[in-house]
This record gives structure tokens, sequence and C-alpha cells, in this order.
């Protein structure tokens, strides 16, 4: 057997092997084909959709726009991991920063699950508010709970998908919590369970239109753009050498002033220091 004919047959038979093997390997389960979360940036969460309340009094979702941004988060009561980890990634960054909810911005949690009660939304709702810690939580951390039309409407208004598996009677979704402007429209997606306190604040100030925020967190604004792929606020260079190039020429202007001002006061220089000649 020539050598050539002989590398074919190595070649041959280890595809024998390798092919199958990789045929074997598991892939993801189909029913994550059916999750994801599609982008809305600056579009509407329809103000009409009707949900019920901690008390099971029914509202309108725009009975909360109009004043503050809005967090909101999709889950449900009954999950056993992954909905607990959005809600604690959330009170912790809340807790994190200086802005207050209640005084800066309000939240708003939605199960998608439509078996889930306003009895059930009230115990999370105390649970969180509780662990908040600051005046006025209960009152504006809501929880709430809705018919399948409405969860359809929230969610496809908010690009959630979302699957439920009978087999394990648990539903598979992705993790991520949405931050409204005043009025309602989508402004950012904070990706995972950890939400990074800086992005956070960043995220709120903006969809606030500069109502709420620090003379810093505007400056910052300039500095950090917003990444709809990751989820974060990333640093802008250019916008930084344009500050740097201002904050040069600004120093560089009070230093000529200061300058022009003394050789004005000053013109034939400053005054001889007498010496006493004895």
């Amino acid at each position: 057997m020539s050598a050539r004919n002989t590398a074919a047959f190595v070649i041959a038979a280890m595809a024998l092997f390798v092919l199958p093997a990789r045929a074997q390997q598991p892939g993801p389960p189909p029913i994550l084909r059916e999750v994801s979360i599609a982008q809305r940036l600056n579009e509407p969460i329809p103000p009409d959709i009707i949900f019920r309340d901690e008390d099971g009094k029914a509202i309108h979702l725009g009975d909360y726009f109009g004043k503050k941004p809005i967090v909101l988060s999709l889950v449900y009561f009954d999950c056993p991991a992954l909905c607990t980890e959005v809600l604690n990634g959330e009170l912790r960054t809340m807790k994190a920063i200086s802005l207050d909810l209640g005084k800066d911005f309000d939240a708003i949690t939605v199960s998608f699950e439509p078996k889930d009660t306003p009895a059930l939304a009230k115990a999370k709702r105390d649970v969180y508010a509780g662990q908040y810690g600051r005046p006025g939580a209960a009152r504006n951390w809501h929880f709430l709970t809705g018919e399948q039309t409405s969860i359809d409407a929230l969610t496809q208004a908010a690009g959630f998908h979302y699957a439920y598996d009978s087999s394990s009677r648990q539903y598979a979704h992705a993790a991520a919590i949405l931050v409204l402007t005043p009025h309602g429209r989508i402004a950012r997606y904070f990706y995972g369970v950890t939400y990074p306190a800086r992005d956070f604040r960043l995220g709120l100030v903006e969809a606030s239109e500069g109502k709420i925020g620090t003379p810093t967190d505007h400056a910052l604004l300039y500095c950090y753009q917003y990444d709809p792929m990751t989820g974060k606020y990333g640093l802008i260079v250019m916008n930084v050498v344009r500050a740097a190039g201002l904050l040069t020429l600004l120093v560089l202007g009070i230093f000529m002033f200061v300058m022009f001002r003394r050789e004005r006061n000053h013109p034939n220089g400053p005054p001889a220091v007498g010496v006493n000649v004895r």
C-alpha cells in the first residue's frame, strides 16, 4: 500500500470514530430555542394593559407612568432558582446606589405565570421591600399578576420570550431587568443577575431625561455610552479626549486672564524692593 493510500485509510478510519461521537454529543434543549430577549429600545410599553396589584385591585400599567423612571422585572413567583436571583440582584443594586426607590424611581415586578395570585405577590413585595429597608419601598415596588392576554401583551412589547416546560413544570426564560422612561418607553436592558451599580444608576439618570442625578452623573453620561449588545456602559474615548481638551483650554484661559490682569495692575513690572544703604 502506498503512503498516500495509507494516509487516506487512516483518515477514513478516524472519521468512523469521530463522527458518531460528535453526533452523540447532546445539544441545548429544543425549548431554549424559544427563549430570547429581543431589544425594543425606545419602544413603548402599552399603558392600557390591565394587571392586578397586591390587593387584587385591577390597575393599568399606565397608572405608574408619568413621573419617574421605572425598573421593570419579569419573573414568576414560584420560580425555584433564576427568578429569585434576578430579584436578589435587582435588590442588591438598588441598595448600592444613593438614588431612592419612590423618590427617584419606581419598580414594577410582573409575574408571567397566570396562576400566580395577588396574595403571593403581596408576600413577595413584603419580603423585598422589607430587605430594601428604605422608607416608602412597599408603596413604590409594585408586584403584579394578571391574565395570560395581559402577560402576552407585556412580554411581547418588552421582547421577552419564554417557554413552559411541561416535563419539569417550570418556565425557561432569560434573566434581565429593564429601565423605562417616566412615560413607559424602554430605555435600557441589563442582562444576567448582577447589575453594576454605576451602569444601573446611569441608566436611571439617562431615562429620567436629566430630572434626577448629580452633575457628576451627567458628566459621566458624556463619557460613557450604553452598549445594547452587552447591556453595559462603555467608555467613549473621543468624548474623554474632548472633555480633557476643554478642561485644558479652561485652565489655560484662567492662567492667561490672571497674567493679563497682573500685567495691567503692574505695567512697569513688580515694585522694586527697597535697599537700605548705611
